[in-house]
């Protein structure tokens, strides 16, 4: 007996509706929600202005350490108290951090979301920070850092970030401090940042079912016992591409590959151009069908994989290309990889590729935003970078009706070729003549 299935055809898309966003005034702080009718979990998000940019130059790190030892305990009860609580609601305190903001998350069926909230707000309005647990988170950092560090990779994007922002600028150094910094934190670095920017009231983010939650109280307990109005979020950074290229090499003794990392500074997460940029983004080197991937990794077989794209934070962005190529086709890699970058700045795109990187990215966006957490994510972007809420609900339109003119005018504007830092990451006595020999620019060895 033989069974024959037949494929199943296509259907017809569904229309992508983002949800209902609420926005109130509670206890001091603001509370931003999503309804989720019908959703029996629920996703709360305690969103601090409290990110890597608000550490001290010099202390990159303290957000990391702080984020660790939040889980050690608090006031009102030690470390397995704590624990114990949290496990007993079938939750975690989940941590994040990043350039603007600091996220402390739970996610509980509906029913639940309040105790998980007072939990929370426990952790992060007063935590024990015991000098003994704070040294001990501090050192499992540093030497999670230092096996880190020891990898290809990480000291190429630093020395990227250092030549395009500027090494005295904390935006200039690693968003999660290097192993030195960290090493170099003390106690009261700690509680002092603790006490700066965790005690504000922040923005608790809310998605779930809100006929069943009760915002004011959810919001009272998240901003219980807080002060403080906001702090100055400063404006966009304006930082302009320096003109001409430059290479700076890592000296890798050994080393079998190069490790790549190309780029120059671009606008901030709200510029009017984020859409088409980021399309531009995609065609070129943001996904495995990009430009970049298919000429060096397809046709040359430099690379098993090349990426590039545009990154952007609340007051500054980058474009980055990121790869790792054996040794003896550094250089080729490297001309290859800029002539790219140079052709999609001068002839755009075409209708074939912006096609594929439109389709990819809507049909993305509304695949990720299915569940309350990514739905509670959603949120937080609008919230930390000024978007209006009906930002979402627009967004896969604005990505279907970008046409290749938007497109590449972006490109354009926003790549620019002649003005890339090239780091590169490698054996310096087997590829610093190669290099020199590109006439790609200036080649300086980057000192330790």
């Amino acid at each position: 007996m033989t069974l024959i299935a037949a494929r199943p055809g296509t259907g017809v898309a569904r229309p992508y509706r983002f949800p209902t966003v609420v926005r109130r005034d509670v206890a001091g702080g603001r509370v931003v929600a999503a309804h989720l009718p019908g959703q029996n979990l629920a996703v709360a998000v305690l969103l601090l202005d409290a990110g890597a940019g608000r550490e001290p130059v010099g202390k990159e790190g303290l957000a990391g350490v702080l984020a660790k030892a939040l889980e050690e305990g608090t006031a009102q009860r030690d470390a397995t108290a704590f624990a114990l609580a949290v496990e007993g609601l079938g939750t975690e305190l989940v941590t994040g951090m990043d350039w603007d903001s600091f996220q402390v998350s739970v996610q509980v069926p509906v029913e639940r979301l309040g105790a998980a909230v007072e939990l929370l707000a426990e952790a992060v309005r007063t935590p024990r920070l015991e000098p003994e647990d704070v040294r001990r988170v501090r050192d499992d950092e540093a030497n999670a850092l230092r096996m880190d560090w020891a990898n290809p990779g990480p000291r190429a994007d630093a020395v990227l970030r250092a030549d395009l922002f500027g090494h005295d600028n904390r935006w200039g150094r690693p968003m999660y401090g290097d192993p030195e910094s960290v090493a170099a934190l003390d106690v009261e670095d700690v509680t002092v940042f603790h006490s700066e920017w965790f005690i504000r009231p922040g923005t608790l983010v809310v998605a779930g079912d809100l006929d069943r939650l009760d915002l004011d109280a959810l919001g009272a307990a998240a901003f219980a016992g807080t002060g403080g109005g906001p702090a100055d979020r400063g404006g966009p950074i304006d930082v302009s591409p320096r003109p001409g290229r430059r290479i700076i090499l890592v000296d890798r003794p050994g080393s079998v590959q190069s490790t790549l990392r190309l780029g120059h500074p671009s606008p901030h997460r709200a510029h009017p151009d984020h859409v088409p940029m980021t399309l531009a983004g995609t065609v070129l080197g943001g996904a495995f069908t990009s430009r970049l991937n298919h000429l060096i990794r397809e046709v040359r077989g430099y690379t098993y994989g090349i990426r590039g794209d545009f990154a952007s934070s609340r007051r500054f962005g980058r474009f980055a290309v990121a790869s790792g190529v054996q040794t003896a086709v550094t250089a080729p890699a490297l001309v290859e990889a800029v002539g790219e970058i140079t052709r999609t700045q001068l002839t755009g795109v075409t209708e074939d590729e912006l096609a594929v990187a439109r389709s990819w990215r809507a049909g993305q966006l509304s695949v990720e935003l299915q569940s309350p957490r990514a739905i509670a994510s959603a949120l937080t972007t609008l919230v930390v970078h000024d978007l209006p809420d009906d930002y979402h609900a627009r967004l896969r339109e604005s990505l279907l009706a970008a046409d290749v003119a938007q497109v590449s005018a972006a490109a354009a504007a926003h790549l620019h070729p002649e003005a890339l830092t090239l780091v590169v990451e490698g054996d310096a006595a087997l590829i610093r003549d190669d290099l020199v020999a590109t006439g790609l620019g200036e080649v300086t060895d980057h000192q330790v």
